[in-house]
């Protein structure tokens, strides 16, 4: 498979949470900000938001301002977080809300639009999930190429839906500005009866070196 190919890049390797929440997970994502990550999404949308809290406040507080959160916005006030995601390429921002915002678009045609209403949008699903199987890729190799040509995909668009080692290359030639990571990192810790997160933490360095 041929990809359109730009200039080699440094991308954002942004690092989005699982949906629902487990027991090791303040422990590692505090091992991960301390590994290098500087993006972190914090996407739990069944949530409660005194789970999200109380995993907010388990996390040492210098690292606040590198994450984004998912719903219950208010939590980017009350924690000094980076920013607010908006999961609808037409989602309107909160009322009289004033700070970063990302957003989530899984149509070419928005995309110019929601990039200018956004610090950055997650175009999705580029590639089969890796963390829910019902998940398949939305678009084609040649409209992600036409769409590179016209420079629709630019250093503001990050890419989102089976993002792993194999592919962050394909993502890169593309010329996206970042990747989403998720299933190709959650995948390797047994949130059921893992307490050793050894292999997960390694991985993310891996990507992190991939993307960089």
């Amino acid at each position: 498979m041929v990809y359109f190919n730009t200039f080699a890049n440094t991308m954002k390797l942004v690092v989005m949470t699982r949906p629902t929440f487990f027991v090791e997970e303040d422990k590692i994502l505090a091992a991960l900000f301390n590994e290098g990550m500087d993006d972190l999404h914090l996407f739990k949308p069944d949530s409660s938001p005194i789970f999200l809290e109380r995993l907010l406040s388990l996390l040492p507080d210098d690292y606040y301002r590198k994450i984004t959160v998912h719903n219950h916005f208010y939590l980017k006030t009350e924690f000094g977080l980076g920013g607010i995601h908006l999961d609808r390429a037409d989602q309107e921002k909160p009322e009289g809300y004033k700070g970063n915002i990302s957003r989530s678009c899984n149509d070419l045609s928005l995309l110019k639009a929601a990039k200018k209403q956004s610090k950055y949008v997650f175009l999705h699903n580029l590639f089969d999930s890796l963390s829910d199987k019902h998940l398949h890729a939305t678009f084609s190799p040649i409209a992600l190429q036409e769409a590179s040509s016209q420079h629709l995909i630019d250093k503001h668009v990050y890419a989102l839906g089976g993002m792993s080692l194999d592919n962050i290359r394909i993502a890169k030639d593309l010329g996206f500005g970042g990747v989403v990571i998720c299933g190709d990192l959650w995948n390797r810790f047994d949130i059921h009866h893992g307490t050793d997160y050894k292999e997960l933490i390694q991985h993310f360095a891996k990507l992190r070196s991939a993307a960089g």
